[in-house]
């Protein structure tokens, strides 16, 4: 049997290995893992709510979530699982469900310090994602800003370098 016919990589996707991703598939990416952050985030807060109420049924009362604490608990988790996830394995959730791995300028791994700014540029600046439609090398802000690239990976295990930060 040829290579080929061995790849993990589907055949109708090989010709985009490598390539730049486009805006759709980083935004479907993008929206995979807020979606999965949120609902760890509201199954730890139900999580908390069961145990108060199992430590003390008769004096229970739902806890009134402020909406600038959810928000600003979820900004960070989406950063830490964003900066966690772009060190380890170059992507996501979101990112292995739609085929992309986020590399340096140079195709190498993300190092601590460029994931953490990387992550925390999408997460104060989510809007910057939508240049990657017409950049002509599909770069978001975020990108360019600190040298990074979404490309199409299907690949299961990073052949990726080892990262550029120090």
């Amino acid at each position: 049997m040829s290579e080929h016919e061995l790849s993990t990589i589907p055949k109708d996707a090989r010709a985009f290995q490598g390539q730049a991703a486009g805006v759709v598939t980083r935004f479907a990416g993008a929206v995979i893992d807020v979606v999965l952050v949120a609902l760890a985030l509201v199954s730890a807060y139900v999580g908390l709510v069961g145990l108060r109420f199992l430590l003390d049924p008769r004096s229970f009362s739902w806890p009134d979530p402020a909406l600038l604490s959810f928000l600003s608990l979820m900004a960070a988790l989406t950063g830490l699982y964003l900066t966690v996830a772009w060190v380890l394995g170059g992507r996501t959730f979101g990112d292995m469900l739609m085929g992309l791995r986020v590399v340096t300028a140079r195709g190498r791994r993300l190092g601590w310090v460029r994931a953490a700014a990387r992550a925390v540029a999408y997460v104060a600046f989510p809007i910057g994602l939508l240049w990657s439609a017409v950049d002509r090398r599909s770069r978001s802000v975020q990108d360019l800003l600190l040298r990074t690239s979404v490309v199409y990976d299907w690949n299961p295990r990073s052949p990726l370098k080892e990262s550029d930060d120090v």
